[in-house]
Order: structure tokens, then sequence, then C-alpha cells
């Protein structure tokens, strides 16, 4: 005979996804697409701040990176592109994939394509700043609520202990 535990019910947000038509979001299989964010994870304002901190990084490179190419000689790419243009989207590129997997830090395993699809464009996160602006609150008002159950489960309730009267 085998043996169970239960798993207790987590305080978990789901956040349900509308495309530009208002309409939920739906995968392949016809259901709703949800970014779930796990309230009682106290790494989850962690991952924000990280999120931030590696776009802001992000960008940074990128905006170094333009100013070096748009000082360089441009001289004919192998298309229809000049060579300057064609490191202008490699440098793109390389930004949305950085920016991609910040925000994925925050949002979960390819939160960024569920809310984005496949598109990147320059400010992305900026939308999704945006987007999320109504739930940061809950998420921030949570880490409160952690901080205070983990006071009132440590707090030193020992009855044995010599007081001084």
């Amino acid at each position: 005979m085998n043996e169970y535990i239960s798993l207790k019910k987590r305080n978990i947000l789901k956040i349900g996804i509308k495309d530009e038509n208002n309409n939920p979001k739906l995968d392949e299989k016809g259901q709703e697409i949800y970014l779930t964010f796990d309230l009682e994870d106290i790494n989850t304002p962690e991952n924000y701040s990280k999120c931030v901190y590696l776009i802001q990084k992000a960008t940074d490179i990128l905006r170094d990176k333009i100013a070096i190419i748009n000082k360089k000689q441009d001289s004919k790419g192998k298309g229809i592109m000049t060579k300057n243009e064609e490191e202008k989207i490699k440098a793109l590129k390389e930004y949305y994939k950085s920016s991609e997997e910040a925000m994925d830090l925050f949002l979960g395993k390819d939160g960024t394509k569920k809310i984005f699809g496949d598109t990147r464009y320059l400010t992305m996160f900026d939308d999704l700043n945006e987007m999320l602006e109504p739930i940061l609150p809950k998420l921030k008002i949570n880490f409160a609520s952690i901080e205070k159950k983990i006071k009132e489960k440590y707090k030193n309730t020992d009855s044995n202990v010599l007081k001084d009267e």
C-alpha cells in the first residue's frame, strides 16, 4: 500500500491576459493563458527588482553599442542593409533576448511569450510595467504579510523562561 501526503493550497495570484481586442488570450488548446504569482514566495519582490536592474543594464549596453556603430564608417552589407544597419539589428536582437530573460525571471518561464507572443519591441518593458501596475501593490503588500507571519511563527513564547518581576 502507498502512503500519501497532502499539499496545502497555496496562496496563488492568477492574472488572466487579454489581447488588444479585450478578449482573453488562449493557448493552442483553447485554454485561457494566465500568469501566476505565488504570494508567499519571498523571492518575488527580489526577482522584480533584478528584472528592473537587468532591463536597465541591457538598455545601457544597447545605447552604447548603437553609439559605437553610429561612429563607424558604413559600408555595403550582405543584402539590402548596410553593415552598420546589420550590426544595429544584431544589437537589438541581443537586447530583446536579455530583456526577455529578465522579464521571465519575474513573470516565470515563458511569461514574456504569454503576454507578447513572439513580437519584441523597444518599449515592451514599459508596456509590461503599465500592465502590471494594478498587481504590483498586491505583491508588495503580501511581502509585509509574509514578514508578519514569520514574526508570529517565531516569536518567543516560552513559558518556562524565568522573568524578573
